[in-house]
């Protein structure tokens, strides 16, 4: 199998990933599928700003990592005692397998599964260490379970989840992390009701999946927030009905809401926009938290901000999404014509072309690149 592999860290890629070229395609020895484990072919690989955050080091991971998270692709084998799914079936990815059993689980939050943080942590599979080893023999971690920049995955089986043949695989592919993050943040960690208010800083594709969600749940005012004004007319078209830089966005709210949106969607991974997210709340107003800022970043807020106006500052991972309800319900609204996830395909290129990839996803040309093996 081939797989793009991260060995050191290149810095900051200020020089440019392309030149650094900090991920290299290797050959590696396929593994085969353990107890409670499945054979992926991949068909395409999607590239995140998650990957992009271990190799610019503001998510520390083992190293060497075989990198990736987001994918689609085709059951290729399958480990004894694993009856509910077929050679062939098309599959997408999630890069939290929840274990069933732990306390999150047992709580209906999947996506906070303990064991699943335990191993994506450590680079191990759910049901075990890594198994892919390089030429040498040694040890190459998982990346959050899936390590998809590859042509061939071995997963937890309780990462993938069937998708129907109708949804075509470049939709397919943004389902496991982007769109179940974004529309997972409006529809479970914020609980948006119609008519309410909201605003989504950061206009990558997690941030404009929570427009669409914002629109799915029938939201009133969707203000999109990014200093990047060439992402404007994509917020536009994915249903945001405001749309400006940071330095506009009180103005914004005050024209839609006159004193503040109900839910404020942070997607930027910046400490400093949950700070104002949380001025632009109108009382009893919620902060959800998707964006994933650097370890040793820190926010202060005033602290009378919440038990004195009853604002709310939550945490989002993965939407807090349960995938395989989730999947199904993006299936279904995509089938309608009311989620245009198409809106978030920049491009697709092929594997070896992953370093060009990563300046094209830094530099904010792209919102998802996807990637052929």
């Amino acid at each position: 199998m081939r797989a793009a592999i991260l060995r050191e860290l290149p810095g900051d890629g200020s020089g440019g990933y392309a030149e650094s070229r900090p991920l290299a395609i290797e050959e590696l020895a396929t593994p085969g599928p353990r107890a409670g484990e499945v054979g992926v072919d991949i068909i395409y690989s999607s590239l995140c700003h998650s990957d992009l955050s271990v190799i610019n080091g503001s998510r520390p991971r083992p190293l060497p990592m075989a990198l990736g998270h987001e994918a689609v692709g085709r059951i290729a084998s399958l480990c004894p005692g694993v009856d509910h799914l077929d050679v062939g079936t098309k599959v997408v990815l999630v890069f939290v397998p929840g274990c069933g059993t732990c306390r999150a689980c047992a709580a209906g939050r999947p996506a906070l599964c303990h064991r699943a943080a335990v191993s994506n942590t450590a680079g191990d599979l759910l049901h075990g260490e890594a198994l892919l080893r390089g030429p040498g023999g040694e040890r190459i971690n998982h990346h959050l379970g899936v390590s998809a920049f590859a042509d061939h995955a071995v997963v937890a089986v309780e990462s993938v989840v069937p998708v129907p043949e109708d949804v075509p695989d470049e939709v397919a592919a943004m389902f496991g992390c982007a769109v179940l993050t974004g529309i997972g943040a409006i529809r479970h960690t914020a609980r948006l009701e119609a008519g309410q208010s909201v605003i989504v800083y950061g206009l990558g594709a997690v941030g404009l999946a929570a427009i669409m969600g914002a629109v799915l749940v029938g939201a009133g005012s969707i203000i999109a927030i990014d200093p990047n004004t060439a992402k404007h007319d994509l917020a536009l078209a994915a249903g945001a009905t405001a749309v400006g830089t940071p330095e506009q966005a009180r103005a914004l709210v005050s024209a839609a809401t006159g004193d503040g949106v109900d839910v404020a969607i942070e997607a930027s991974g910046s400490a400093r926009v949950i700070g104002e997210a949380l001025q632009v709340l109108t009382r009893g107003g919620a902060v959800i938290c998707v964006g994933l800022p650097h370890p040793e970043a820190e926010l202060t807020v005033p602290a009378l901000t919440f038990a004195g106006a009853g604002k709310r500052l939550l945490g989002s991972y993965m939407g807090d999404a349960k995938p395989a309800e989730d999947i199904a319900y993006f299936v279904k609204a995509w089938r309608e014509g009311r989620l245009p996830v198409e809106l978030l395909h920049s491009d697709t290129r092929p594997l070896e072309e992953i370093n060009q990839a990563l300046d094209a996803l830094a530099e904010g040309r792209v919102i998802r690149r996807l990637l052929k093996p």
